[in-house]
């Protein structure tokens, strides 16, 4: 992404060629303009959500829920340690969280997995089949549907997924039926893959130039119907189109090298084997600017944690490689909102798609569980050192307080403000639906 990386091909008031070929992008690929115009105004502050999906299905079992008791081919090579809440272990290869867990909550009981290699029941709480007409929207969609922009060149909705082979495991999240001018904004993705509409590159070192292409596009919309009903002045949309302060954001380069360091930077190569998400650790520190910046929801495909063991290495050997890294870059996430006084204001939440199986496999591997799964979650006012839920002495299924993913995403609204039992978005149809399940409510033992 040019805008984590110091980049050269500037122009004179310091945007990067790239940046504003995405920024242009942003405008054209079906974000409606006067819904990224409305900015909002009289708010004290904003609620955010950062959410990390880690790719793959993390091992519970070597995490947060260890099983020193069970039989070797189920407990595994790793040894719990204590942590700041008295009765919680963690694994060893996470000392940092250990040190924090009183304000980070765990689920050791997550259900309702369809078991599907895929990003969407963690962007969006549903699950894909029997999805209604346009399908689920995530998140961060109908957040952005909602909610609307906090300012004016801040954008509601950003993800910070590379693309990836596996396009489920890069998934940022959908627009589903709140429609395209809700989907995310999304820097790291290829720029191979987003439609210009016949931008001219050319063109982009002459602002003037830009704006006309967007005249051109404005009447092509009209006369295609496309956009019906859309009238706002130019200028502002060209404003928004060369807003510094996002850009801005995005530029790790502004940033203190020392916070840098202390995220731990990571590597933009893919993790493990495959082409997944990398250990990126500057993405973590990308977030954190962002809703500082103002953006509502901000996702991230972090690492490659379906580990089904050689010749790709065990389970463990890439536990090992993962868990150091991601300990210091999401404790350094949570000491960084709280000392600049977000953490009230910004929910975390990291998961993955499901859990492993308890049982090692003859490659050294843990395979798919959606049986139950874990997550953890911090901020947003939610109560810090909450350990819910549990499982069976093998790890195999819930023994106390199932949690679904809907109650998750219950939690997440409540925390953003937005009343979950009441607030709906008209579907394609204009029927008003719920944003999760009637049935699920925000987690009590968080709220």
């Amino acid at each position: 992404m040019a805008s984590l990386q110091r980049t050269s091909d500037r122009f004179c008031d310091g945007l990067s060629r790239r940046n504003l070929l995405r920024a242009g992008a942003l405008a054209m690929g079906g974000l409606s303009l006067p819904q990224l115009l409305q900015a909002e105004v009289g708010r004290k502050s904003h609620k955010s959500v950062i959410m990390v999906f880690l790719s793959g299905g993390p091992p519970h079992q070597d995490m947060v829920d260890l099983k020193p008791e069970a039989p070797v081919d189920i407990r595994g090579e790793f040894r719990p340690i204590d942590t700041c809440v008295p009765g919680f272990q963690v694994c060893e290869l996470l000392p940092k969280l250990a040190q924090r867990m009183d304000r980070i909550s765990v689920i050791r009981s997550l259900v309702g997995s369809e078991g599907r290699h895929a990003a969407f029941q963690c962007m969006t709480g549903h699950g894909v089949l029997n999805q209604p007409p346009g399908g689920w929207p995530s998140l961060g969609s109908a957040v952005s549907k909602l909610e609307g922009p906090t300012e004016s060149g801040i954008l509601p909705f950003l993800s910070l997924s590379p693309r990836m082979r596996n396009s489920t495991w890069g998934d940022p999240g959908q627009a589903g039926f709140a429609g395209q001018a809700h989907a995310p904004f999304c820097p790291n993705a290829d720029p191979a893959q987003i439609s210009l509409n016949g931008l001219s590159l050319a063109n982009l070192q002459n602002r003037q130039a830009l704006l006309q292409d967007i005249d051109r596009l404005q009447r092509e919309a009209y006369q295609s119907g496309a956009l019906e009903g859309l009238a706002k002045n130019y200028q502002d949309a060209f404003g928004l189109l060369t807003s510094n302060k996002l850009l801005d954001a995005l530029d790790l380069e502004q940033e203190d090298p020392r916070v840098r360091d202390a995220y731990g930077r990571g590597a933009p190569e893919n993790a493990g084997y495959g082409d997944a998400g990398p250990l990126m650790n500057d993405y973590l520190l990308a977030a954190r600017r962002l809703v500082e910046a103002g953006v509502r929801v901000v996702t991230l495909a972090y690492g490659r944690w379906d580990w089904h063991g050689r010749p790709h290495g065990t389970n463990f050997e890439n536990a090992r490689d993962h868990l150091p890294v991601f300990d210091q870059g999401i404790t350094t996430l949570l000491d960084d909102l709280r000392d600049r006084g977000l953490d009230q204001d910004v929910s975390v939440v990291i998961w993955g798609e499901f859990g492993r199986t308890p049982v090692i496999n003859k490659n050294g591997g843990r395979d798919h569980w959606p049986q139950v799964a874990c997550a953890l979650l911090s901020g947003g006012g939610m109560r810090g050192g909450q350990i819910i839920g549990a499982t069976n002495k093998l790890g195999e299924y819930p023994t106390e307080r199932p949690v679904h993913f809907q109650e998750v995403f219950a939690t997440l609204y409540h925390n953003l403000g937005i009343n979950p039992e009441t607030t709906t978005l008209p579907d394609r149809g204009g029927r008003p639906t719920y944003l999760v399940d009637p049935i699920y409510a925000p987690l009590p033992e968080l709220v």
